[in-house]
């Protein structure tokens, strides 16, 4: 019996899923060598392997056709399933943007989509949501972009539903923060007639669930469970909160969602800040739902720096509910601008001196700087914040070793002095915007990334029955049950990164006070929908003030913001993201600055204070 020959070429993925892997034999090494050279990001492992970044290979595959022997290439089934589905998709946005003046076209029409939910689905869906689930529909993977409160989530399960009903998909797994667990759990059993069997993914691991949940902090750790669950059977994949993998392959949760994508039959990110920071979030966004053709279209759209035109270029690769279409109230959040006292002021500049005199030692050093940057926006609320550095309940993320000073030092001297002289102008005057609100009867969400600014507020507000919600609050149902039902608790202290994703509270307040921001724009929109969103009675006044120190740091972070805000709403084609801008996991120290957002920085410590 005459033996096979053996493959000139094989072509497969390495271990985490990032890169593909070709192997040859010692009669091909030298053609293997050229191949090699053809890609960009092309590295030979030995004289007969070699690695190329998933997303180089894809977008260069095309280098495989000048492979002597193209018979006898042998692919990784997984990998030939991948690139048909990213060669698919280009093909169908490509044939879109031909006719992009026409708008979205879809395959499944908007008075097809309930028949082909199947008898299982039992939920209503609102005349956008039909429009989302059918655009989705017309391609193998899709991102949604909505704003929060279009119900992406139901969305979500109406395409597995369809994907199901077809046959196409038995499984899904979602990757979702904690805070949304609760919205699935909902979701999933208020859907269909029969719900699937859902596991949230703790400690135990359930291989016989139809639909798993996980956290993106526990993902890393659950990649051998998961990818052998996804194995078992065709499953679908969602990130919702996709912007959390933002970092992409350079990123703890980012590498862990590439590892799982190939081994999805269909992908889907929802989260309604795609590019809080540049078209760099958005390329690796892009790239965990089309490998290769993703990074490459928005590296493309955006080259000329036409938004205009790059909305009209990537609009096909997504769909997008805006609050326009959801008929809420429009609200304008306002500046109000505070001057620093006499002392607080002296104290500032200090300080402000003191990282000054070492930006240009600091200049590559990114942690340095960002530690720098949290002082000044420590120093901008209240300077005694430095004196006994972070609380232990903060996430370590936002943790900043205590500012060192001499003892015998004036800025020491200061320092202890100060809270005994001078109120921080920003706590009096978010206490005047409180009692203005409470005589009204309206709440108020007070946000501070600084976690002993709440506990400082909580005492200093404590006539109007403040609750505290942050990293380390043990019960923090309670206390935001508290909040919604007690009439005589009028204000809630909490951080962004705690309550900024996964709460609706825009039926019990409409009033937001932000203390401090940084430069996580994608962290200040979501914060903004915890009081805006799909459900407010008409002619519900929103009303929300950032109170900004004048010539501090405040005024870099604001600049930076109305940046990435214009950015973002233009490359969204969505005017009311661009208003928010005419307001006047991963890099964690930084609190996401990019390099623009250093020098913005360093032109600021540069400059001498008036």
């Amino acid at each position: 019996m005459r033996a096979e020959a053996s493959p000139s070429l094989t072509i497969g993925f390495d271990v985490t899923r990032t890169k593909a892997v070709l192997r040859t034999t010692e009669q091909y090494q030298s053609d293997l060598a050229r191949i090699a050279a053809r890609f960009p990001a092309g590295v030979q492992r030995g004289p007969l392997a070699a690695e190329i970044d998933l997303d180089d290979f894809l977008v260069w595959i095309g280098e495989l056709g000048a492979w002597p022997a193209p018979d006898s290439v042998e692919w990784e089934n997984e990998l030939v399933e991948l690139v048909n589905a990213v060669l698919d998709d280009s093909e169908t946005a490509e044939r879109r943007l031909e006719d992009a003046e026409s708008g979205p076209q879809t395959v499944v029409h908007l008075d097809d989509v309930l028949p082909v939910l199947g008898p299982e689905w039992t939920a209503d869906l609102t005349s956008f949501q039909r429009r989302d689930i059918a655009q989705l529909l017309s391609l193998r993977h899709g991102a949604n972009f909505s704003v929060p409160g279009a119900g992406k989530t139901r969305v979500a399960l109406a395409v597995f539903s369809a994907l199901r009903t077809r046959g196409e998909v038995q499984r899904l797994l979602v990757i979702s923060p904690k805070a949304a667990y609760e919205s699935w759990k909902y979701e999933v059993s208020h859907c269909f007639r029969e719900s699937p069997r859902i596991h949230i993914v703790d400690k135990k691991f359930n291989p016989g669930a139809e639909v798993l949940v996980i956290n993106y902090e526990r993902l890393d750790r659950s990649l051998t469970s998961l990818a052998a669950w996804l194995r078992a059977f065709p499953a679908m994949m969602i990130l919702d909160e996709a912007h959390r993998m933002k970092l992409g392959a350079n990123g703890t949760y980012g590498s862990a969602c590439l590892a799982l994508g190939p081994l999805s039959r269909r992908r889907l990110i929802l989260t309604g800040t795609p590019a809080p920071n540049g078209a760099k979030d958005l390329e690796n966004l892009l790239s965990f739902v089309w490998p290769g053709h993703g990074r490459r279209v928005v590296t493309n759209a955006v080259a000329g720096g036409n938004l205009a035109y790059a909305s009209q270029v990537l609009k096909p690769l997504f769909t997008r509910t805006t609050k326009h279409e959801l008929g809420l109230p429009p609200f304008e959040p306002r500046i109000r601008y505070v001057e620093l006292p006499p002392l607080h002021r002296e104290i500032y500049d200090a300080i402000f001196n003191q990282a000054s005199a070492r930006a240009g030692a600091s200049r590559g050093d990114f942690e340095s700087l960002g530690r720098a940057m949290l002082r000044l926006l420590m120093a901008a609320v209240s300077p005694a914040l430095l004196v006994e550095g972070a609380s232990r309940y903060e996430p370590l993320i936002y943790q900043v070793p205590p500012m060192q000073a001499p003892a015998d030092s004036s800025l020491y001297a200061l320092l202890q002095q100060l809270p005994r002289y001078e109120l921080s102008p920003k706590y009096a005057e978010a206490l005047k915007i409180v009692a203005g609100n409470a005589a009204q009867g309206r709440k108020t969400i007070i946000w501070s990334t600084f976690v002993r600014s709440l506990t400082t507020m909580e005492q200093l507000f404590a006539s109007f029955n403040p609750v505290v919600v942050h990293g380390g609050t043990v019960d923090r149902e309670e206390q935001i049950s508290r909040f919604r039902a007690d009439p005589a608790c009028m204000v809630l202290l909490s951080n962004p990164a705690t309550l900024g994703e996964g709460i609706n509270l825009h039926h019990h307040c409409h009033d937001a006070v932000y203390v401090d921001r940084d430069f996580l724009a994608g962290r200040f929109l979501q914060s903004l929908d915890r009081i805006h969103r799909l459900g407010l009675a008409p002619g519900t006044e929103t009303r929300v003030t950032v109170l900004v120190a004048r010539r501090t740091v405040d005024e870099v972070v604001a600049d930076r913001l109305k940046i990435k805000l214009e950015f973002l709403g233009k490359i969204l084609d969505d005017p009311s993201v661009q208003e928010l801008a005419d307001m006047q996991e991963e890099v964690a120290v930084a609190r996401g600055m990019d390099m623009v957002d250093i020098q913005a920085l360093l032109g600021h410590m540069r400059a001498l204070p008036d």
